[in-house]
C-alpha cells in the first residue's frame, strides 16, 4: 500500500528493487532482466521498455529464476505485489496483455 503514491510511472525494477536492470547492482551477477530491454514495449503504460508490462513478457527474472512464457507465468504475476499496484494505480486505462501480445508479434 506504501508504494501507492510513488507507483505512477514506477518500473518493475524499480518497485522490486532488484538490480537487474542495465547498470544495476546485480546485473553483473544475476544477468540482465528482459523486461528492463525489451524495447517494443518503451512507453506502453507509462513503463521504459517493458518496465510496467513485466508480466507479460517471456523470460523474465523474478524469484530468483527465469520465468517461462506468458501462459505459464500469468498465475505467478497475478499474485505479484507490483503487479496488484498496477491494477490499482492503473486501472482501466492499463493497456492489456492481449494488446502487449500483439505489439510483441509484430517484430
Amino acid at each position: 500500500m506504501e508504494h501507492l503514491i510513488t507507483m505512477a510511472g514506477m518500473n518493475c525494477w524499480e518497485f522490486k528493487k532488484c538490480g537487474r536492470q542495465p547498470g544495476g547492482a546485480k546485473e553483473k551477477e544475476l544477468g540482465t532482466c528482459v523486461a528492463a530491454t525489451e524495447k517494443r514495449l518503451d512507453g506502453v503504460n507509462e513503463g521504459k521498455n517493458a518496465g510496467r508490462m513485466c508480466f507479460a513478457v517471456s523470460g523474465t527474472l523474478c524469484w530468483g529464476k527465469v520465468q517461462g512464457s506468458f501462459a505459464v507465468k500469468m498465475s505467478n504475476c497475478m499474485e505479484c505485489d507490483f503487479y496488484e499496484e498496477i491494477q490499482k494505480v492503473d486501472g482501466a486505462k492499463m493497456v492489456g496483455a492481449k494488446k502487449i501480445l500483439e505489439i510483441l508479434n509484430r517484430s
